[in-house]
């Protein structure tokens, strides 16, 4: 999987992004970065496909080049990767599980990139629907240290539904995440597994949000 060498050459790029170094640097591209990060994604996707053959989880693996219409100053390469799994077409839409490494950390879980209010209104009345259902999920996310809830609150919350729920209720997106210092597990070839296990873990809030879709 990924090593040492796989942090140097993001670290690198991060601080010589353009085209001029990354050419010079390709070959420690392929190696390093791309090829272990393809070999991982699609290690990933076969296990969630042999563990809920019945979800069609699409794989998506993003490409290191920037789109150049988007660059907003910034240099033509991503300095981090990463790869969703979801049932939806679109790049961007609906949850997704996803994994993405960076040069200091990386980090993986499920959640929305980016969430319609229409979305996020049709999930509070689910709340509201079965408030016992949404704190049973609270519960159990509160009972596990890998993941934890990240969301966005509102500035003008849209009600009380208590010091358990508040979080998941006055938020603009809903995610899971897991975040880990560069190195440990990420250098082994385990990781496609702790993945999909984690993935296994949040299948039920994926199941959950996939309904305002």
């Amino acid at each position: 999987m990924f090593s040492e060498k796989t942090g140097e050459f993001l670290t690198g790029l991060m601080f010589n992004n353009e085209r001029g170094w990354f050419e010079a640097h390709r070959e420690e591209y392929e190696k390093y970065l791309r090829q272990p990060f393809k070999e991982c994604a699609v290690r990933t996707a076969e296990l969630m496909q042999e563990r809920f053959p019945e979800k069609q989880l699409n794989l998506h693996i993003a490409r290191i080049y920037r789109d150049a219409r988007r660059l907003h100053g910034r240099g033509p390469y991503k300095d981090h990767l990463w790869f969703s799994l979801k049932t939806w077409d679109g790049l961007l839409q609906g949850p997704m599980f996803w994994f993405e490494i960076g040069a200091v950390e990386y980090s993986y879980g499920m959640g929305y990139y980016s969430a319609s209010a229409e979305q996020m209104t049709a999930y509070r009345r689910a709340i509201d629907a079965d408030i016992p259902a949404a704190e049973r999920m609270a519960r159990r996310l509160l009972k596990q240290d890998v993941f934890r809830l990240d969301s966005e609150p509102y500035k003008r919350p849209k009600g009380d539904r208590g010091k358990l729920l508040d979080p998941w209720y006055n938020t603009k997106r809903l995610g899971f995440i897991c975040t880990r210092d560069f190195g440990g597990e990420l250098f082994g070839d385990s990781l496609p597994e702790t993945l999909a296990e984690g993935y296994e873990f949040l299948m039920p809030y994926y199941d959950f949000l996939c309904k305002f879709m």
